[in-house]
Protein backbone atom coordinates (compact mmCIF):
# COMPACT_ATOMS: atom_id res chain seq x y z
CA UNK A 1 0.00 0.00 0.00
CA UNK A 2 1.10 3.60 -0.60
CA UNK A 3 0.71 6.24 2.09
CA UNK A 4 1.13 10.05 2.11
CA UNK A 5 2.17 12.27 4.82
CA UNK A 6 1.23 16.17 4.10
CA UNK A 7 3.61 18.05 6.70
CA UNK A 8 6.32 15.20 6.31
CA UNK A 9 8.97 17.78 6.91
CA UNK A 10 7.94 17.99 10.47
CA UNK A 11 10.53 16.70 13.69
CA UNK A 12 7.52 14.29 14.21
CA UNK A 13 8.12 12.34 11.07
CA UNK A 14 10.47 10.23 12.48
CA UNK A 15 8.48 9.27 15.44
CA UNK A 16 5.84 8.04 12.40
CA UNK A 17 8.89 6.85 10.31
CA UNK A 18 9.90 4.09 13.39
CA UNK A 19 6.16 3.34 14.03
CA UNK A 20 5.90 1.89 10.06
CA UNK A 21 8.93 0.26 10.39
CA UNK A 22 8.55 -1.93 13.92
CA UNK A 23 5.00 -2.20 13.59
CA UNK A 24 5.13 -3.64 9.61
CA UNK A 25 3.33 -6.67 9.90
CA UNK A 26 0.10 -4.57 11.17
CA UNK A 27 0.36 -1.69 8.12
CA UNK A 28 2.71 -3.51 5.09
CA UNK A 29 3.97 0.41 3.71
CA UNK A 30 5.17 -0.73 0.02
CA UNK A 31 5.25 3.10 -0.87
CA UNK A 32 5.79 6.28 1.53
CA UNK A 33 5.81 9.62 0.40
CA UNK A 34 6.65 12.93 1.99
CA UNK A 35 5.31 15.64 1.60
CA UNK A 36 5.82 19.51 2.91
CA UNK A 37 6.95 23.01 0.90
CA UNK A 38 9.88 23.70 3.02
CA UNK A 39 12.74 21.40 1.01
CA UNK A 40 15.64 21.86 3.19
CA UNK A 41 13.46 20.05 6.41
CA UNK A 42 12.14 17.78 4.30
CA UNK A 43 15.84 16.37 2.73
CA UNK A 44 17.11 16.29 6.42
CA UNK A 45 13.95 14.38 7.37
CA UNK A 46 13.83 12.42 4.18
CA UNK A 47 17.34 11.21 4.65
CA UNK A 48 17.08 9.99 8.00
CA UNK A 49 13.59 8.39 7.33
CA UNK A 50 15.27 5.77 4.85
CA UNK A 51 18.53 5.60 7.03
CA UNK A 52 15.50 4.24 10.07
CA UNK A 53 13.35 1.73 7.19
CA UNK A 54 17.33 0.10 6.13
CA UNK A 55 18.15 -0.51 9.77
CA UNK A 56 15.10 -2.17 10.83
CA UNK A 57 15.23 -4.04 7.14
CA UNK A 58 12.03 -2.38 6.07
CA UNK A 59 11.76 -3.00 2.12
CA UNK A 60 9.17 0.15 1.67
CA UNK A 61 10.61 2.72 -0.79
CA UNK A 62 10.47 6.31 0.75
CA UNK A 63 10.32 9.35 -1.05
CA UNK A 64 9.55 13.18 -0.50
CA UNK A 65 8.03 16.12 -2.62
CA UNK A 66 6.91 19.70 -2.41
CA UNK A 67 4.15 18.90 -5.04
CA UNK A 68 1.19 17.84 -3.00
CA UNK A 69 -0.57 16.32 -6.31
CA UNK A 70 2.16 14.14 -7.12
CA UNK A 71 2.84 13.03 -3.45
CA UNK A 72 -0.70 11.80 -2.89
CA UNK A 73 -1.46 10.20 -6.17
CA UNK A 74 -2.40 7.03 -6.23
CA UNK A 75 -2.16 7.27 -1.86
CA UNK A 76 -4.47 4.20 -0.09
CA UNK A 77 -4.38 6.87 2.83
CA UNK A 78 -2.93 10.44 3.24
CA UNK A 79 -1.85 11.42 7.10
CA UNK A 80 -2.32 14.91 8.36
CA UNK A 81 0.61 16.53 10.21
CA UNK A 82 0.37 20.38 9.29
CA UNK A 83 1.52 23.46 11.37
CA UNK A 84 0.60 26.69 9.59
CA UNK A 85 3.07 29.64 10.40
CA UNK A 86 5.16 27.32 12.31
CA UNK A 87 6.55 27.75 15.77
CA UNK A 88 6.32 31.18 14.98
CA UNK A 89 2.62 31.42 15.27
CA UNK A 90 2.20 28.86 18.08
CA UNK A 91 4.15 31.34 20.21
CA UNK A 92 1.84 33.98 19.55
CA UNK A 93 -0.93 31.68 19.99
CA UNK A 94 0.42 31.06 23.56
CA UNK A 95 1.71 34.39 24.78
CA UNK A 96 -0.71 37.35 23.32
CA UNK A 97 -4.19 35.27 25.05
CA UNK A 98 -2.24 36.08 28.38
CA UNK A 99 -2.10 39.75 27.88
CA UNK A 100 -6.40 39.71 28.18
CA UNK A 101 -5.54 37.39 31.25
CA UNK A 102 -6.66 34.23 29.73
CA UNK A 103 -4.77 30.84 29.11
CA UNK A 104 -2.64 31.14 25.64
CA UNK A 105 -2.33 27.50 24.33
CA UNK A 106 -2.44 26.53 20.64
CA UNK A 107 -5.53 24.13 21.16
CA UNK A 108 -7.32 25.96 23.70
CA UNK A 109 -9.41 29.47 24.19
CA UNK A 110 -8.17 32.33 21.58
CA UNK A 111 -4.84 30.48 20.64
CA UNK A 112 -6.79 27.30 19.62
CA UNK A 113 -9.13 29.35 17.81
CA UNK A 114 -6.12 30.92 15.83
CA UNK A 115 -5.07 27.84 15.33
CA UNK A 116 -8.36 26.62 13.88
CA UNK A 117 -8.95 29.54 11.66
CA UNK A 118 -5.19 29.51 10.05
CA UNK A 119 -5.33 25.80 9.14
CA UNK A 120 -8.91 24.68 7.82
CA UNK A 121 -9.02 26.49 5.06
CA UNK A 122 -5.80 25.08 4.30
CA UNK A 123 -6.43 21.32 5.23
CA UNK A 124 -9.96 21.67 3.28
CA UNK A 125 -7.91 22.49 0.23
CA UNK A 126 -5.60 19.42 0.73
CA UNK A 127 -8.49 17.28 1.79
CA UNK A 128 -10.39 18.87 -1.77
CA UNK A 129 -7.12 17.77 -4.10
CA UNK A 130 -6.71 14.39 -2.27
CA UNK A 131 -10.39 13.55 -3.25
CA UNK A 132 -9.48 15.00 -7.10
CA UNK A 133 -6.52 12.65 -7.36
CA UNK A 134 -7.85 9.63 -5.56
CA UNK A 135 -11.57 9.32 -4.44
CA UNK A 136 -10.91 6.63 -2.57
CA UNK A 137 -8.30 7.49 -0.01
CA UNK A 138 -8.83 7.82 3.89
CA UNK A 139 -7.72 10.99 5.35
CA UNK A 140 -5.94 10.37 9.42
CA UNK A 141 -6.03 14.08 10.91
CA UNK A 142 -3.58 14.59 13.59
CA UNK A 143 -3.53 18.30 12.90
CA UNK A 144 -5.00 20.55 16.30
CA UNK A 145 -7.05 21.51 17.10
CA UNK A 146 -7.99 18.02 16.19
CA UNK A 147 -11.80 18.06 16.75
CA UNK A 148 -12.49 21.03 14.93
CA UNK A 149 -10.14 19.65 11.21
CA UNK A 150 -11.67 16.43 11.90
CA UNK A 151 -15.56 18.21 11.95
CA UNK A 152 -14.74 20.10 8.75
CA UNK A 153 -13.48 16.92 7.09
CA UNK A 154 -16.13 15.61 7.54
CA UNK A 155 -18.54 18.16 6.94
CA UNK A 156 -17.28 18.51 3.75
CA UNK A 157 -18.02 14.90 2.82
CA UNK A 158 -14.41 14.05 3.11
CA UNK A 159 -13.58 10.11 4.09
CA UNK A 160 -11.32 11.42 7.40
CA UNK A 161 -11.15 10.13 10.98
CA UNK A 162 -9.55 12.41 13.39
CA UNK A 163 -6.86 11.00 15.70
CA UNK A 164 -5.26 12.22 19.22
CA UNK A 165 -2.38 10.76 21.24
CA UNK A 166 -3.90 11.33 24.69
CA UNK A 167 -5.65 7.83 25.02
CA UNK A 168 -2.74 5.98 23.80
CA UNK A 169 -0.64 7.65 26.61
CA UNK A 170 -3.39 6.87 28.78
CA UNK A 171 -3.30 3.33 28.05
CA UNK A 172 0.37 3.13 28.19
CA UNK A 173 0.74 4.37 31.30
CA UNK A 174 -1.94 2.55 33.24
CA UNK A 175 -0.51 -0.46 31.83
CA UNK A 176 2.68 0.37 33.21
CA UNK A 177 1.28 1.08 36.85
CA UNK A 178 -0.56 -2.08 36.65
CA UNK A 179 2.23 -4.26 35.23
CA UNK A 180 0.47 -5.65 32.44
CA UNK A 181 0.43 -5.81 28.81
CA UNK A 182 -1.40 -2.72 26.78
CA UNK A 183 -3.66 -4.34 24.99
CA UNK A 184 -5.06 -5.96 28.06
CA UNK A 185 -6.60 -2.49 28.64
CA UNK A 186 -9.59 -0.79 27.40
CA UNK A 187 -10.32 2.18 28.22
CA UNK A 188 -13.17 4.60 28.97
CA UNK A 189 -12.54 7.70 27.20
CA UNK A 190 -15.44 10.20 26.39
CA UNK A 191 -15.29 13.40 25.94
CA UNK A 192 -14.10 16.02 23.03
CA UNK A 193 -10.68 16.40 21.71
CA UNK A 194 -8.78 17.60 24.21
CA UNK A 195 -11.28 17.71 26.44
CA UNK A 196 -11.73 14.07 27.84
CA UNK A 197 -11.62 12.17 31.11
CA UNK A 198 -11.00 8.29 31.61
CA UNK A 199 -14.44 7.27 33.45
CA UNK A 200 -12.92 3.01 33.76
CA UNK A 201 -10.32 1.43 33.11
CA UNK A 202 -10.50 -2.23 32.00
CA UNK A 203 -8.40 -5.21 32.57
CA UNK A 204 -10.64 -8.71 31.76
CA UNK A 205 -13.50 -6.63 31.92
CA UNK A 206 -13.28 -5.61 35.52
CA UNK A 207 -13.23 -1.72 36.15
CA UNK A 208 -9.59 -1.35 38.23
CA UNK A 209 -10.07 2.59 37.97
CA UNK A 210 -10.40 2.47 41.52
CA UNK A 211 -7.57 0.70 42.48
CA UNK A 212 -5.27 2.82 40.11
CA UNK A 213 -6.60 6.02 41.96
CA UNK A 214 -5.53 4.13 45.24
CA UNK A 215 -2.16 3.10 44.32
CA UNK A 216 -0.74 5.64 42.20
CA UNK A 217 -3.05 8.34 42.62
CA UNK A 218 -0.37 10.76 43.78
CA UNK A 219 2.15 9.54 40.68
CA UNK A 220 -1.43 10.25 38.06
CA UNK A 221 -1.87 13.78 39.70
CA UNK A 222 1.44 14.95 39.74
CA UNK A 223 1.71 13.67 36.25
CA UNK A 224 -1.67 15.81 35.53
CA UNK A 225 -0.02 18.50 37.50
CA UNK A 226 -3.80 18.73 39.19
CA UNK A 227 -4.63 18.20 43.27
CA UNK A 228 -4.93 14.50 43.86
CA UNK A 229 -8.08 15.30 46.33
CA UNK A 230 -9.89 16.66 42.78
CA UNK A 231 -8.98 13.46 41.06
CA UNK A 232 -10.39 11.41 44.04
CA UNK A 233 -13.15 13.27 44.33
CA UNK A 234 -14.43 13.05 40.46
CA UNK A 235 -13.34 9.56 40.57
CA UNK A 236 -12.31 10.06 36.93
CA UNK A 237 -8.87 10.63 35.26
CA UNK A 238 -9.30 13.50 33.25
CA UNK A 239 -7.20 14.74 30.88
CA UNK A 240 -3.96 17.29 31.38
CA UNK A 241 -5.92 19.61 29.23
CA UNK A 242 -8.71 19.87 31.78
CA UNK A 243 -6.29 21.74 33.88
CA UNK A 244 -7.24 25.14 31.74
CA UNK A 245 -10.33 24.83 32.66
CA UNK A 246 -10.67 23.43 36.54
CA UNK A 247 -7.23 25.99 37.17
CA UNK A 248 -7.51 28.15 34.76
CA UNK A 249 -6.30 31.63 36.83
CA UNK A 250 -3.70 29.36 38.56
CA UNK A 251 -2.31 28.36 34.31
CA UNK A 252 -2.02 31.86 33.54
CA UNK A 253 0.18 32.83 36.45
CA UNK A 254 2.19 30.00 35.57
CA UNK A 255 2.68 30.07 31.97
CA UNK A 256 3.49 34.09 32.31
CA UNK A 257 6.67 33.63 34.16
CA UNK A 258 8.03 30.91 32.36
CA UNK A 259 8.94 30.76 28.05
CA UNK A 260 6.37 29.58 25.87
CA UNK A 261 6.14 25.97 24.85
CA UNK A 262 6.10 26.70 21.49
CA UNK A 263 10.15 28.80 22.03
CA UNK A 264 11.03 25.36 23.81
CA UNK A 265 10.37 23.64 20.86
CA UNK A 266 12.11 26.02 18.64
CA UNK A 267 15.23 25.42 20.28
CA UNK A 268 14.33 21.54 20.27
CA UNK A 269 13.69 21.04 16.81
CA UNK A 270 17.00 23.54 15.51
CA UNK A 271 18.95 20.53 17.40
CA UNK A 272 17.14 17.96 16.22
CA UNK A 273 17.20 19.01 12.42
CA UNK A 274 20.88 19.40 13.08
CA UNK A 275 20.88 15.63 14.59
CA UNK A 276 18.84 14.35 11.21
CA UNK A 277 21.44 15.73 9.03
CA UNK A 278 24.12 13.25 10.59
CA UNK A 279 24.46 10.39 7.93
CA UNK A 280 25.55 7.76 10.97
CA UNK A 281 22.33 8.80 12.32
CA UNK A 282 19.55 5.59 12.00
CA UNK A 283 17.06 5.96 14.68
CA UNK A 284 15.00 8.62 16.32
CA UNK A 285 16.60 10.36 19.00
CA UNK A 286 16.32 10.51 22.23
CA UNK A 287 15.80 14.37 22.63
CA UNK A 288 12.57 13.52 19.97
CA UNK A 289 10.73 11.81 22.88
CA UNK A 290 10.63 15.60 24.49
CA UNK A 291 8.74 16.49 21.60
CA UNK A 292 5.41 15.22 22.22
CA UNK A 293 3.40 13.38 20.66
CA UNK A 294 4.19 10.05 22.62
CA UNK A 295 2.76 6.81 21.14
CA UNK A 296 1.61 8.77 18.01
CA UNK A 297 2.87 6.48 15.32
CA UNK A 298 1.63 3.15 17.24
CA UNK A 299 -2.18 4.92 17.42
CA UNK A 300 -1.26 6.08 13.65
CA UNK A 301 -0.43 2.63 12.29
CA UNK A 302 -3.53 0.73 14.14
CA UNK A 303 -5.58 3.31 12.93
CA UNK A 304 -4.56 3.20 9.36
CA UNK A 305 -4.58 -0.31 9.71
CA UNK A 306 -7.82 -1.01 10.83
CA UNK A 307 -8.90 1.68 8.09
CA UNK A 308 -7.40 0.24 5.40
CA UNK A 309 -7.21 -3.79 6.03
CA UNK A 310 -11.25 -3.53 7.24
CA UNK A 311 -10.36 -5.00 11.00
CA UNK A 312 -13.33 -3.88 12.80
CA UNK A 313 -11.56 -3.98 16.03
CA UNK A 314 -12.24 -0.78 18.52
CA UNK A 315 -10.05 2.18 19.17
CA UNK A 316 -10.17 5.95 20.44
CA UNK A 317 -10.98 8.49 17.63
CA UNK A 318 -12.44 11.64 16.65
CA UNK A 319 -15.79 10.71 14.81
CA UNK A 320 -18.79 11.94 14.32
CA UNK A 321 -21.40 12.15 16.98
CA UNK A 322 -24.57 10.39 15.30
CA UNK A 323 -26.59 10.29 18.79
CA UNK A 324 -23.98 8.52 20.91
CA UNK A 325 -24.03 11.40 22.97
CA UNK A 326 -27.72 12.75 22.86
CA UNK A 327 -27.15 16.11 23.98
CA UNK A 328 -25.12 16.82 21.30
CA UNK A 329 -25.95 17.04 17.41
CA UNK A 330 -25.58 14.44 15.06
CA UNK A 331 -22.98 16.48 13.60
CA UNK A 332 -20.32 16.82 16.47
CA UNK A 333 -17.10 15.37 16.64
CA UNK A 334 -16.53 13.59 19.40
CA UNK A 335 -13.59 11.55 20.95
CA UNK A 336 -14.38 8.10 22.19
CA UNK A 337 -14.12 4.33 21.39
CA UNK A 338 -15.15 3.49 18.39
CA UNK A 339 -15.38 0.53 15.90
CA UNK A 340 -13.27 0.99 12.95
CA UNK A 341 -12.88 -0.53 9.48
CA UNK A 342 -13.53 0.12 5.75
CA UNK A 343 -16.60 1.99 6.00
CA UNK A 344 -14.89 4.21 8.88
CA UNK A 345 -14.96 4.74 12.62
CA UNK A 346 -18.51 4.29 14.69
CA UNK A 347 -19.07 5.61 18.06
CA UNK A 348 -19.35 2.41 20.71
CA UNK A 349 -22.35 3.16 22.80
CA UNK A 350 -21.49 5.16 26.00
CA UNK A 351 -22.94 5.46 29.12
CA UNK A 352 -24.62 8.47 29.74
CA UNK A 353 -22.85 11.28 31.62
CA UNK A 354 -22.89 13.02 35.00
CA UNK A 355 -23.92 16.91 34.31
CA UNK A 356 -20.64 18.15 35.12
CA UNK A 357 -18.93 16.33 31.84
CA UNK A 358 -21.79 17.11 29.85
CA UNK A 359 -22.59 20.54 30.69
CA UNK A 360 -18.29 21.56 29.93
CA UNK A 361 -18.96 18.90 26.44
CA UNK A 362 -22.30 20.52 25.66
CA UNK A 363 -20.45 24.09 25.99
CA UNK A 364 -17.14 23.39 24.30
CA UNK A 365 -18.97 21.96 21.08
CA UNK A 366 -20.90 24.89 20.63
CA UNK A 367 -18.06 27.06 20.87
CA UNK A 368 -16.34 24.63 18.13
CA UNK A 369 -19.43 25.18 15.95
CA UNK A 370 -19.25 28.37 15.93
CA UNK A 371 -15.32 28.32 15.21
CA UNK A 372 -15.69 26.28 11.83
CA UNK A 373 -18.41 28.60 11.13
CA UNK A 374 -15.79 31.65 11.62
CA UNK A 375 -12.95 29.55 10.09
CA UNK A 376 -15.01 28.68 6.74
CA UNK A 377 -16.68 31.99 6.27
CA UNK A 378 -14.52 34.79 8.46
CA UNK A 379 -15.34 37.82 9.25
CA UNK A 380 -14.72 39.90 12.57
CA UNK A 381 -18.54 39.07 14.49
CA UNK A 382 -18.13 35.29 13.87
CA UNK A 383 -14.71 35.25 15.42
CA UNK A 384 -16.14 37.98 18.53
CA UNK A 385 -19.07 35.04 18.80
CA UNK A 386 -16.61 32.61 19.00
CA UNK A 387 -15.08 33.47 21.57
CA UNK A 388 -17.89 35.13 23.75
CA UNK A 389 -19.23 31.46 23.48
CA UNK A 390 -15.85 29.76 25.06
CA UNK A 391 -16.01 28.70 28.49
CA UNK A 392 -12.21 30.41 29.19
CA UNK A 393 -13.36 33.66 27.84
CA UNK A 394 -17.58 34.44 28.15
CA UNK A 395 -16.95 38.28 28.29
CA UNK A 396 -17.67 40.82 26.15
CA UNK A 397 -14.80 42.84 26.76
CA UNK A 398 -12.22 40.09 26.62
CA UNK A 399 -14.52 38.51 23.50
CA UNK A 400 -13.36 42.37 21.73
CA UNK A 401 -10.22 42.74 23.13
CA UNK A 402 -9.17 38.66 21.72
CA UNK A 403 -10.69 39.42 18.57
CA UNK A 404 -8.67 42.45 17.63
CA UNK A 405 -5.80 40.87 19.34
CA UNK A 406 -6.34 37.37 17.12
CA UNK A 407 -7.13 39.66 13.95
CA UNK A 408 -3.57 41.42 14.37
CA UNK A 409 -1.62 38.35 14.85
CA UNK A 410 -2.82 36.53 12.27
CA UNK A 411 -3.83 38.77 8.88
CA UNK A 412 -0.89 37.10 6.82
CA UNK A 413 -2.94 33.67 7.35
CA UNK A 414 -6.46 34.77 6.83
CA UNK A 415 -7.41 36.07 3.17
CA UNK A 416 -10.97 37.39 4.42
CA UNK A 417 -8.95 39.68 7.25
Amino acid sequence: MKLAVVGGGSTYTPELIDGFARLRDVLPVAELVLIDPAADRLELVGGLARRIFARQGHPGRISWTGDLDAGVDGADAVLLQLRIGGQAARNQDETWPLECGCVGQETTGAGGLAKALRTVPVVLDIAERVRHRNPDAWIVDFTNPVGIVTRALLTAGHKAVGLCNVAIGFQRKFARLLDVAPDDIQLEHVGLNHLTWERAVRVGGEDVLPKLLAEHGDALAADLHMPRTLVERLGVVPSYYLRYYYQHDEVVRELRTKPSRAAEVAAMEKELLRMYGDPALDEKPELLGKRGGAFYSEAAVALTSSLLRDTGDVQVVNALNNGTLPFLPDDAVIEVPATVGARGAVPVPVRPLEPLYAGLIANVTAYEHLALEAALKGGRDRVFEALLAHPLIGQIAYADRLTDELLAHNREHLAWA
